[in-house]
């Protein structure tokens, strides 16, 4: 049995897909590769260097005793190694990315070409502010628009990624509990249970209890348990909107007025706010502080874990409270504020943060313009509805209604059918797709979280349906064969992700020398 590219159907053997049909196991253009440190040959090396002369050591015991480890490679040897690796990446840029904007939009080039102009892509963080005032010009443009966004007063530029922006707003809600004098009396932060894994720990590296809040059954935190939960010893909030679950907050504004009424802070997980850019602004909401993803709502390639930016808008009562440095406009233009007496925590990160992720998110503004930001987070929206609505009669909405930017199935679907979120989501590898989130958020059951973003046309949306519709069906008509050991077709079969997990090998080492015969 042929599938349409005419490579068989059935499972390959273990290991490489296909391996044993070529010589070398190379399949067309997809090459079979050694890991590099296996190629490496001592001596060998891409580039010819002049002796080193004879000096006398300065390290004393610090000084190197062996060989340092890496690879002895040519030229073509490791520009071949890395264009066969590259290949068996998937990427935005070759389909369909349905695990979300973090990564996984389109980035426009022309913020890429921007963020190479001189002056930007070479400026060194010690150089004269003399040298600087465009940069720091542009700082100042991109921080008011992100307060007019976000209807917020003041916003810190420096965090250098979500995670960090937490860590920022949080420490400002506790330097401003301190400066009440209520810094040991403010104890406990509370966290609905389908917050970002960041969140919990933000607030206990930060030396606050964790009070998880519960959810209901329609996906959003139950503001019943929310109340009974408040008290004079939370310090603040930590809630995300739109949630998770791909929901809107409801009660949002009940839930800021209840915590502003004990004397808390709301502190806005604003990863998901690439679905309401434009359309609702935070502030509005009774936000305190809010970290914004530069990387994930304005642009910018985020694959392999950077590089990011996480600015932070914060509230008036927070404001006094920002970190170090701040931009401030003077009679003589704009001014980065290095070191000022007042209530300031202090500074947060060396330096002012990442200058490469500025451009490109302000190229991002001023290319769509206010009704262009509003049309991307509405396209966001549209697409994810699509797909929950397309998929509804063949797999399982986690909850009734419509969604937001990410449309969230649960395993009940495959119920009976030996097929698991796991199987399913390996054999969308064979039909070309990288797989959604799986199993996340942990409050939902085999959960399976898809996020198409505002980037893809309804013909590319349509194809992927077409894809989850057969693989859902082919489950339920029991074709177990089709999902057992997926992927067939990748240059990789599947790992024992389990194994992988509790004994990884990190480490390289040769092969011991096979001994000579006697």
């Amino acid at each position: 049995m042929m599938n349409r590219q005419g490579r068989p159907s059935a499972p390959g053997t273990a290991g490489r897909a296909g391996a044993a049909d070529t010589v070398l196991g190379h399949r067309g253009l997809d090459h079979e590769e050694a890991l590099i440190f296996e190629q490496g040959q001592e001596g060998r090396t891409g580039v010819d260097l002049p002796p080193v002369p004879a000096v006398e050591g300065r390290l004393g015991a610090l000084a190197r005793k062996g060989p340092i480890g890496l690879p002895g490679l040519s030229e073509p040897q490791v520009v071949r190694h890395y264009v066969r690796l590259s290949r068996r990446n998937y990427a935005i840029d070759m389909g369909l990315y349905p695990l979300g904007s973090c990564t996984m939009k389109h980035n426009p080039r022309l913020n890429e070409k921007l963020a190479r102009l001189p002056g930007f892509a070479d400026l060194h963080p010690l150089a004269p502010p003399s040298t600087t005032a465009g940069a720091v010009e542009l700082m100042a443009t991109l921080a008011h628009w992100l307060k007019v966004l976000t209807g917020m007063p003041a916003v810190a530029l420096s965090p250098k990624a979500g995670a960090h922006g937490e860590l920022c707003g949080i420490m400002a809600i506790r330097a401003a509990h301190v400066a009440k004098g209520e810094g040991a009396v403010r104890t406990r932060i509370l966290v609905p249970e389908s917050a970002h894994g960041t969140n919990p720990a933000t607030a206990a590296y930060c030396g606050f209890k964790v009070d998880p809040v519960p959810a209901t059954a329609d996906g959003r935190v139950d503001l019943a348990a929310l109340k009974a939960k408040l008290g004079p010893d939370v310090a603040a909030i930590m809630l995300t909107n739109p949630n998770t679950c791909g929901l809107f907050e409801r009660d949002i504004r009940e839930i800021a007025d209840a915590v502003h009424g004990v004397g808390g802070y709301f502190y806005c997980d604003g990863a998901n706010f690439n679905a309401i850019v434009g359309r609702v602004r935070p502030g509005d909401l009774g936000v305190d502080a809010m970290h914004i993803n530069l990387h994930k709502t304005f642009s910018t390639p985020h694959g392999g874990g950077g590089p990011g930016s996480g600015p932070v808008v914060l509230s008036a009562a927070l404001a006094p409270f920002a970190p170090l440095p701040w931009v401030v406009e003077t009679d003589s233009g704009f001014a980065l504020v290095e070191d000022a007496a007042g209530q300031s925590f202090g500074r947060l990160t060396a330096f002012h943060g990442q200058m490469g992720m500025y451009v490109r998110a302000l190229a991002y503004m001023f290319s769509h313009g206010a009704d262009g930001l509003a049309q991307a987070s509405s396209d966001a929206v549209l697409a994810a509805n699509y797909i929950q609505a397309r998929l509804a009669d063949v797999m399982t909405a986690a909850f009734d209604g419509p969604c937001m930017h990410e449309a969230l199935f649960d395993d009940r679907f495959l119920k009976d059918t030996g097929v698991t979120t796991l199987d399913f989501a390996k054999a969308m590898i064979d039909e070309g797709y990288h797989p959604m989130t799986m199993y996340f958020p942990l409050v939902v059951h085999g959960a399976m979280l898809i996020e198409p973003t505002e980037s893809e046309s309804r013909e590319s949306l349509d194809e992927f349906i077409a894809v989850m519709r057969r693989l859902a069906e082919a489950a339920r008509a029991g074709e177990t064969e089709r999902f057992a050991g997926a992927p067939h077709y990748a240059p990789r079969r599947r790992l024992d992700e389990t194994a992988a997990a509790r004994k990884p090998v990190l480490r390289w080492t040769p092969p011991a020398p096979a001994q000579a015969a006697e």
